[in-house]
C-alpha cells in the first residue's frame, strides 16, 4: 500500500485531510495566503428614528452570511480554508471606513467585499485603496434601498479608476431574510475563487529552468508580462544547475532513497519502441531511473528549497518561492541527458512518494505560457493540470476511413474531437480512473486522494523509455489514456504584439473511445505518450461551431487542460488582472466582470478588450 501522508514539506501546522477532518497546513511558499475582508456598510443618519441603529443587525448578518459562505466553499491551494475577516464595526463615514482600512491592512487583507442592505454615503464609505480586488453587494429588498447605493458606489468606483464587481440578486427578498440567494451565491463563489487566485500570485516567482526551446514563442518569456499583469518575478536557473547538485551531492540523501525505492516498487516501466539497436541496456536503463528521480528531487529544491542539504550548502537550502515553472529540456539537454517527463508529470500530479500533497506546477518545453494558463487552472480548482500539445483534429469522416467507426456521444455532437497528446508531461490524474461517489470519473484535489486513488493512477500508467528519435539522452516518458468521459476546459495564454496577453478558453469533454478505436488512431502519433482525446462544446458561434474550428482558433501549439468547466471564472479572473478573453463557449448570462465594463459598449467582448486597454495592467 501506499503510504499516505497528505502534506511532505509544509512546517507545523494542520490541515484538511482526506476524509475530511479539520485541521490546517500551512503554505510551502513564503508569504501568507490572501484575505478576503468584508465591510458591512450602513446609513450613517442617527436620530430620534434610530435610521442607523435599526440596520445594525442586518448589516453585520449579510456579513456574516457572505463569510460563512466564503470559509464553507473557498480553499487556498494547500486545501486551507480561506480566511475571512470582518470589520470590527459597521461603517456609516470616513472615520469608520479609515478604521476598517487600518484593521484590514494589519490582517493582510488583499480582497475586499462590500455589503449592505441600505442606503449609504458613497465616496466616504467605499474601499479606496487601489491594490484591493473589490466586489459590492447591494441586498434585493424593498424595506430599504440597497440597490441604490450599490449603483451609486459603483458609480463612484468608476469614475475614480477603481474598478468593482456588482452584485445584486434577481428576486426581491423580506428584510429578515439571512439566506443567500443561488445567483448571489454563485456570484460571491466567482468573485472570491478570482480574487483569491489573483492575489495569491501576487509576489511569488516563475521559475524557468533553461530557456527557449526549438524555438517555441512562449518559451521566450516576458518579465514585463509577469510583473506588470499578476505581480511575479522570473526567476532563471540554468539548466546545468541541475548536473551541478547532482555531482556535488547537494540534495537530501534521505529524500532521493525514499523516491527511488517507492519508484522502483509503483512505477511500472513500459515497453520499449526504439529499434532494437537503438535500446539502452539494462544497466543504462537503471542508471536513468536513478537519474530522473534525483533531477525530480533537486526540482523540487529549486523551487521551495530543502533543508535537508549536507552542511555548507545553505544558500541552496532557499530556493526561488516559486508557485509554477517550466524546464526548457529540448535540445541542448534532451540530446544528452534523460528527458525530463518523469519529472514534469509527476510534480504536476497530486502525490508522489510522500503520497498526497499539493500539485506544482511545471511547464514541459519551458512554454510559459502554458505555464501560467496551467497555474490559472490550478488556482481556481485546486486539482492537477494537464500539459498537452493540441495535435490533431479528427473528423468523423477520417475517424470512419481509419477505423471504420462512427463517432458517437460527445464527439459525434462536436462534429469530430482534438488529440491532446504530449510526451510525458500530462499529471496521472488525468487518467480517469479515480471516481467519484457516483462512479464517475473525476480529478480530486489533492487532498481527496486517497491510497486507493493513487493507486489506480499508479496502475493506469506505464513509464515507456524514451523515443531516440526525439530524446537522444534516454529518460522515460508517462503513458496512460484518457479512458472516461470527464468535463474539462482547455485554456490558452497568448501574447500578441501591440495588444499584450489575450486568453483563450474552450469548455467540453473527455472522449472515451472504444478500445481498438483508440489505439488505430494513437499509433498514427506517438504510441508512447499519454493520450486525450476532447471534444469542444459547441455553440453555433464563431469558433465553436465545430470542433475543427476550435483547433483551427487556437492560438499555440499547447493547451492547459483542467478538470471541470470553469470558464466562467476564468473570465472574472481575467478581467481582475486585465486580460481579454479572444475566445470562448461560456453561456451569457455567466459571464461576471468589473461593474464600470458595461460603460465600454454592448458588446460583451469588445467591452473586454477596451475596458483592459483602458486600465491597463494591474501593476504597471
Amino acid at each position: 500500500m501506499l503510504v499516505f501522508v497528505l502534506f511532505m514539506r509544509y512546517n507545523k501546522g494542520t490541515y484538511f485531510n482526506a476524509k475530511g477532518g479539520n485541521t490546517m497546513a500551512q503554505n510551502r511558499l513564503i508569504g501568507q495566503y490572501p484575505v478576503i475582508g468584508i465591510r458591512p456598510v450602513i446609513d450613517a443618519r442617527r436620530g430620534m428614528l434610530k435610521v442607523r441603529e435599526s440596520l445594525e443587525e442586518q448589516t453585520m448578518n449579510m456579513a456574516r452570511s457572505a463569510a460563512k459562505l466564503f470559509q464553507e466553499e473557498l480553499r487556498y491551494s494547500n486545501g486551507e480554508p480561506v480566511k475571512v475577516v470582518i470589520s470590527e464595526t459597521t461603517i456609516g463615514r470616513v472615520a469608520e471606513a479609515a478604521r476598517c482600512a487600518d484593521q484590514f491592512k494589519r490582517e493582510g487583507v488583499d480582497i475586499t467585499l462590500t455589503v449592505t442592505p441600505c442606503w449609504c454615503y458613497g465616496s466616504e464609505t467605499m474601499d479606496m485603496d487601489p491594490m484591493t480586488i473589490k466586489g459590492v453587494w447591494g441586498f434585493n429588498g424593498t424595506e430599504r434601498p440597497g440597490a441604490v447605493y450599490l449603483a451609486a458606489v459603483l458609480a463612484g468606483h468608476a469614475q475614480k479608476g477603481l474598478p468593482a464587481f456588482g452584485i445584486y440578486g434577481r428576486d426581491v427578498q423580506s428584510a429578515d431574510a439571512t439566506e443567500i440567494p443561488v445567483d448571489v451565491r454563485e456570484k460571491l463563489l466567482r468573485f472570491g475563487r478570482a480574487a483569491v487566485a489573483a492575489a495569491t500570485m501576487r509576489g511569488k516567482s516563475y521559475l524557468q529552468i533553461g530557456s527557449i526551446c526549438m524555438g517555441i514563442a512562449g518559451s521566450i518569456i516576458s518579465p514585463e508580462f509577469f510583473e506588470e499583469y499578476l505581480g511575479m518575478r522570473v526567476e532563471s536557473v540554468d539548466e546545468v544547475e541541475i548536473i551541478r547538485r547532482m555531482e556535488q551531492g547537494i540534495y537530501s540523501q534521505k529524500e532521493y532513497e525514499k523516491a527511488l525505492a517507492w519508484t522502483k516498487k509503483y512505477c511500472q516501466e513500459g515497453f520499449d519502441k526504439n529499434p532494437e539497436a537503438a535500446q539502452k541496456s539494462r544497466e543504462e536503463k537503471d542508471a536513468d531511473w536513478e537519474f530522473v528521480v534525483k533531477m525530480m528531487c533537486i526540482i523540487k529544491d529549486l523551487f521551495n528549497g530543502q533543508k535537508d542539504l549536507p552542511e555548507g550548502r545553505e544558500e541552496e537550502m532557499v530556493g526561488h518561492n516559486a508557485i509554477a515553472g517550466g524546464f526548457q529540456g529540448q535540445r541542448q539537454w534532451t540530446d544528452y541527458y534523460p528527458n525530463c517527463d518523469f519529472a514534469e508529470s509527476l510534480l504536476n500530479t497530486t502525490f508522489d512518494w510522500e503520497g498526497a500533497r499539493e500539485p506544482y506546477i511545471l511547464a514541459t518545453e519551458n512554454d510559459t505560457l502554458n505555464g501560467v494558463s496551467m497555474l490559472f487552472g490550478k488556482l481556481l480548482t485546486n486539482r492537477a493540470q494537464i500539459f498537452a500539445d493540441v495535435r490533431t483534429f479528427w473528423s468523423p469522416e477520417a475517424v470512419k476511413e481509419a477505423t471504420g467507426y462512427t463517432l458517437e456521444g460527445k464527439a459525434k455532437e462536436a462534429g469530430g474531437f482534438i488529440h491532446l497528446i504530449n510526451s510525458g508531461a500530462a499529471c496521472l490524474d488525468a487518467c480517469g480512473e479515480v471516481k467519484d461517489e457516483n462512479g464517475n470519473a473525476v480529478m480530486k484535489p489533492f487532498w481527496e486522494m486517497t491510497e486507493k486513488d493513487q493507486e489506480a493512477c499508479l496502475r493506469a500508467t506505464t513509464w515507456n523509455a524514451a523515443d531516440q528519435g526525439y530524446f537522444r539522452g534516454g529518460g522515460y516518458s508517462s503513458r496512460f489514456e484518457t479512458r472516461s468521459e470527464m468535463p474539462v476546459t482547455m485554456m490558452r495564454l497568448n501574447l500578441v504584439k501591440g495588444l499584450g496577453p489575450v486568453m483563450q478558453i474552450a469548455e467540453g469533454y473527455t472522449v472515451a473511445l472504444p478500445e481498438e478505436v483508440s489505439d488505430a488512431l494513437w499509433k498514427r502519433t506517438d504510441y508512447t505518450w499519454p493520450c486525450t482525446w476532447f471534444a469542444p462544446r459547441l455553440t453555433g458561434k464563431g469558433p465553436f461551431v465545430s470542433a475543427y474550428e476550435v483547433m483551427n482558433h487556437w492560438g499555440a501549439n499547447h493547451g492547459a487542460i483542467t478538470y471541470g468547466h470553469i470558464g466562467a471564472d476564468l473570465i472574472t479572473l481575467c478581467s481582475i488582472l486585465r486580460i481579454p478573453v479572444a475566445m470562448h463557449n461560456v453561456p451569457e448570462e455567466k459571464i461576471f466582470r468589473p461593474a464600470c465594463w458595461n460603460a465600454f459598449g454592448m458588446d460583451l467582448e469588445g467591452q473586454d478588450y477596451r475596458a483592459c486597454q483602458a486600465y491597463g495592467p494591474l501593476y504597471k
